[in-house]
């Protein structure tokens, strides 16, 4: 029997590698909702080969551009509600999410509440509502399955081995493209630097967190919510070569990890079909590990100090990691408009954190004023510089 898919954020990165994996194993799946928050025409060409019952688009306006390219009738839904409503109406037993931001946290709470499965590479749905989230799969009886790539790997690793005690699990970054720039240098980067990223291809706000680290910092934060675990035992490795996706280290002194090429097919894969297994496999290949040549070394918390400053975070908890996202989103925004420097994405972020009075009792609305705040202030901040 196909499973039933409805995919958020379908022309993104990870939205446009689903597709292609569901078009390889077109027996296996039935699309069933896709969303875009813009692209129109890319989405009017996914709509049109999968044929989903519903589809939503972010605006009337974008609706009246999407309508005219369909060849079938479709429900098409618009915003934040209409999204809302296509997850509630679709037959979509999983639902994948890979909205980029904190827009994909309403999205992911409407899926839990619907007691559907989610597949999340919206990893700040965690970042920011991590307990709220958790709560909500473990009330509606819903499963989340990690797609970011060291997630996933550390999922598959402790897949098995719940009942061994676990010393550490370690994210594997590859540094990006400023791992070995001058530090000097930095208040110079331009946006072209720090987009090209060395190993893998991603949209522009995940490449500059990557050049930047943040992504990393993210992950931890978001590591502790899917794994339960304290985030001192969450390490964090450089990895220029991309093929280690991540390791657990367990008390009895081994380690597992887990290796792939550098594709998001994989975890994708993974996601998709889980709990089952697929039988098919992308076409990139390690080719039986011939020729690798894996490094590992410490991060330069001098070159990368949103590692530090997203430790503190993690560890403060309340609205402070809303808070974190929200303004690195915005310094993120103002850096690629050449309002602010390179250098100074992080800076924002800490500036905000450090005007914020972090409150400990969370419900949804308060996290989506946290958020609100220091977008405003981050704003502000930017344009001041």
């Amino acid at each position: 029997m196909k499973k039933n898919l409805a995919i958020l954020g379908s022309t993104g990165s990870i939205g446009v590698t689903a597709l292609d994996v569901v078009s390889q194993n077109s027996n296996d799946f039935n699309i069933t909702a896709l969303s875009a928050g813009s692209n129109y025409k890319l989405l009017a060409e996914q709509a049109n080969k999968f044929k989903p019952a519903i589809l939503c688009i972010g605006s009337e306006d974008l609706k009246k551009e999407l309508e005219p390219l369909l060849n079938y009738k479709a429900d098409i839904k618009t915003g934040l509600e209409g999204l809302k409503t296509l997850i509630k109406n679709s037959e979509a037993a999983l639902v994948l999410n890979a909205i980029v931001g904190a827009a994909g946290l309403l999205p992911t709470v409407t899926t839990l509440e619907c007691g559907k499965d989610l597949a999340l590479a919206n990893k700040e749905s965690l970042v920011v509502g991590g307990q709220l989230v958790k709560d909500l799969a473990a009330k509606n009886n819903a499963r989340i399955i990690p797609v970011d790539s060291e997630h996933n790997a550390i999922f598959q690793c402790l897949k098995g081995n719940q009942n061994r005690c676990v010393k550490q699990i370690v994210l594997t970054g590859s540094g990006g493209p400023l791992l070995n720039y001058p530090l000097d240098k930095f208040k110079d980067v331009t946006p072209t630097q720090a987009l090209n990223h060395p190993t893998w291809g991603m949209g522009r706000k995940i490449s500059i967190d990557s050049a930047t680290m943040v992504n990393k910092g993210l992950e931890i934060i978001e590591a502790k919510w899917l794994f339960d675990i304290d985030v001192a035992i969450i390490d964090v490795v450089i990895h220029p070569q991309s093929i280690v996706h991540g390791m657990v280290e367990f008390m009895d002194g081994s380690y597992l990890c887990m290796l792939g090429p550098r594709s998001m097919s994989i975890p994708i894969i993974y996601s998709l079909y889980y709990p089952e297994y697929a039988n098919s496999a992308p076409t990139d290949s390690l080719q039986s590990c011939r020729g690798l040549n894996l490094e590992f070394q410490e991060p330069e918390l001098k070159r990368f100090p949103a590692l530090k400053l997203a430790r503190e975070v993690a560890k403060t908890l309340g609205t402070a990691p809303a808070v974190f996202n929200a303004s690195n989103e915005v310094a993120v925004d103002a850096f690629l408009d050449g309002k602010i420097r390179f250098d100074q994405i992080v800076e924002v972020v800490t500036k905000t954190l450090d005007q914020h009075k972090v409150i400990v009792k969370l419900d949804l609305d308060v996290l989506l004023e946290a958020d609100a705040w220091a977008r405003l202030e981050s704003k502000k901040m930017c344009e001041r510089r």
